[in-house]
């Protein structure tokens, strides 16, 4: 790599596979980020039968479902789709900071690409703007995984090629 070089992904797919983790609670804020996320996917060339769909109970258990997922030799990234919304309670503070951390930890473990599409918003407004067709957080994430999928496969490819 000469001197001043960027080196970033583009969304040249490759054999890649993808695993998409979703979870149940806020279905129906869950189930827009998710047709965001296929949507986006198969806009760029991804064939269904490359993504694995995978449903949890609610943001708290996508951690242990992602890293499962993410420790799989045939899946190369995992979009990680959830809202939590602010109540009443410190509940909202411990699901939405642990959920983030879990997966966050997971990625750094397995070298692995997981992407954030989990909301995390105050009001349901919010989550309904966030994954709306047009500023759709799911998509989001399945673009950005797209993307780091093909950057660790070049700079995998850059470092095999440094000398000794």
């Amino acid at each position: 790599m000469s001197k001043g070089a960027v080196i970033k992904g583009d969304f040249q797919l490759g054999g890649a596979r993808y695993a998409i983790a979703m979870s149940r609670f806020n279905s129906f804020i869950v189930e827009r980020l998710l047709d965001g996320a296929l949507a986006a996917l198969l806009e760029q060339g991804v064939v269904r039968e490359r993504i694995t769909i995978v449903q949890v109970p609610g943001a708290w258990e996508l951690p242990v479902a992602v890293g499962s997922l993410a420790r799989r030799r045939d899946i190369d990234a995992v979009i990680a789709l959830g809202t939590v919304i602010r109540g009443e309670t410190a509940h909202f503070d411990y699901v939405a900071g642990e959920c983030v951390g879990g997966l966050s930890r997971i990625m750094l473990e397995t070298g692995k690409p997981v992407t954030l599409g989990v909301l995390t918003v105050e009001t349901l407004e919010q989550a309904e703007a966030r994954s709306c067709p047009s500023d759709n957080k799911g998509a989001e994430a399945a673009l950005a995984a797209l993307e780091m999928v093909s950057l660790l496969a070049r700079l995998k490819s850059e470092s095999e090629s440094q000398p000794g």
